[in-house]
């Protein structure tokens, strides 16, 4: 037992000091075989709760290495490992009133709230909601919201934000005080990419060219810089502040317009009609939201 607290004293210290791949090796390399040794790479009665306990600690560093390692998959390994842990941890505290303290020092809620959002910036919803269902249940059991505890709450909202099509209000989630921690920040990075890409996707569809500072408000860029870089890395053609999708530039000219605003492509180079009549409007307000924004962060 000793030996466990040793590393987790270790990895506790290795994450303070951001010294990542110093934390990695501990865990490949002393950490499994510790838990190998103590048997306790599975949790069972016949093992002390208080046993039991290190060890989910110890893999629950592992799954935070890994996330600030942008790991994820190592991040859903841990994840479906401490499953058990947590199961049994429930289980023994609810049948005794003298292993309760025990979960004080879980971050299940946390864990689940980052695989919950890594789930949402991979697209994954169907296993977004049998997770969250799951919770929903267990919630309703103990008389309480899912929505109470602000881990579970922060995914929650983003992805009702995304069904909504609402994506200033997951920009402006995952730039506030609602982000429940730093390791939050970086999944919602990666969903806020995503989202950029689909707008993007959108542009390409539904216009011939965009103004490069609509394109700063629209993909949620901080600079026009930024958006020059954007642009590039998408193949996208500039020219007198303008971004020129690459199907339409060199077949049609722009046309006269008041400066700043979107430029549509003619109904008969629409390739899809429908889809582009969408996906305008959805630009068009999202450009909308954005400005507005401007005057609120």
């Amino acid at each position: 037992m000793s030996d466990l607290n040793t590393i987790i004293t270790e990895l506790h210290k290795s994450l303070e000091q951001n010294k990542l791949d110093h934390a990695a090796e501990i865990l490949s390399r002393r950490a499994k075989h510790a838990l190998l040794e103590q048997n306790v790479l599975f949790p069972s009665t016949t093992t002390s709760p208080q046993l039991c306990s290190q060890a989910r600690e110890i893999l629950e560093l592992g799954a935070i290495t890994s996330l600030r390692q942008m790991d994820s998959v190592s991040f859903v390994r841990y994840y479906q490992q401490l499953q058990p842990f947590y199961d049994f941890e429930r289980d023994i505290a609810s049948s005794d009133n003298t292993h309760k303290a025990i979960l004080k020092t879980s971050q299940r809620s946390k864990i689940t709230g980052l695989y919950l959002l890594l789930l949402l910036s991979s697209g994954d919803t169907s296993q977004f909601h049998t997770v969250l269902e799951g919770l929903i249940v267990e919630a309703s059991l103990d008389g309480r919201s899912v929505e109470e505890d602000p881990y579970i709450k922060y995914p929650v909202e983003l992805e009702r934000s995304l069904m909504e099509g609402s994506y200033d209000k997951v920009w402006r989630a995952t730039k506030s005080s609602e982000v429940p921690t730093e390791d939050f920040g970086l999944f919602s990075n990666v969903l806020v990419g995503t989202i950029r890409r689909e707008i993007a996707d959108c542009s390409e569809t539904a216009y011939q060219s965009l103004p490069i500072s609509n394109a700063k408000d629209l993909l949620f860029l901080e600079s026009e810089g930024a958006v020059v870089q954007f642009a590039q890395e998408r193949g996208w053609n500039l020219k007198d502040g303008r971004i020129y999708f690459p199907t339409q530039s060199d077949a049609v000219a722009p046309v006269s317009e008041t400066p700043g605003t979107v430029q549509p492509i003619n109904e008969d180079q629409r390739p899809e009609k429908g889809i582009a009549l969408a996906s305008a409007s959805v630009i068009e307000n999202t450009i909308g939201y954005a400005r507005e924004l401007e005057t609120i962060v």
